[in-house]
């Protein structure tokens, strides 16, 4: 949580310094030095894939879990869809919030890594406040051809944790876990109540 929060420090700071960027670009180009102005726009391109952020929804610790996961399954060829409404306040905490997204994405992504590369790898993630609820629905491509009604790890012994740790923190706010899945697609949703 500290490293996140440290990213999404470094995303505002960068921020910050963008006039000062835009004053030595102007600078460059008023030169006429057009090749040292070109340098420095790849420098600033890279200083900012590095922590570019594509959700900012006003809770910062929401933001840097999610852009995180996101960055993690686009550097492994995965399409992510994602549609985010997330609130500022959210009915649990930052390390609970960090225990259900971070394992759905965990388990998503090693999911579609099972997926040859040439077939198609998918995240589709929706969250959002739904009957005064905490809505949470992620999908992701599976190798799985056959439908399952139970759910365990297969990664061995010390592993396999994330899924009781989310239905932990579901049922500890009484909350609505579903999980789901169809030849080629799994998906879990949650909905955890304002109290």
């Amino acid at each position: 949580m500290e490293e996140l929060q440290s990213n999404y420090r470094e995303l505002r700071g960068w921020r910050h310094d963008w006039r000062n960027h835009m004053q030595a670009l102007k600078v460059y180009v008023d030169e006429g030095d057009l090749d040292k102005a070109s340098d420095y726009i790849v420098q600033m391109g890279e200083a900012f894939e590095r922590v570019a952020q594509t959700v900012k929804s006003g809770n910062a610790m929401a933001d840097a879990i999610i852009n995180s996961k996101l960055s993690l399954a686009r550097e492994k060829g995965i399409a992510v869809d994602a549609t985010f409404r997330v609130p500022e306040v959210l009915p649990v905490s930052d390390v609970e919030f960090c225990v259900l997204f971070g394992n759905l994405m965990d388990n998503a992504i090693e999911s579609c890594l099972t997926i040859p590369e040439k077939e198609k790898r998918f995240i589709r993630i929706y969250i959002s406040t739904f009957q005064e609820q905490f809505y949470l629905s992620i999908s992701n491509a599976t190798a799985k051809t056959t439908r399952t009604l139970t759910y365990f790890s297969r990664k061995g012994k010390g592993h396999g944790f994330g899924m009781t740790n989310i239905d932990s923190v579901v049922k500890h706010h009484k909350g609505y876990l579903n999980r789901s899945n169809e030849p080629g697609v799994f998906q879990t949703e949650l909905m955890i109540p304002y109290e």
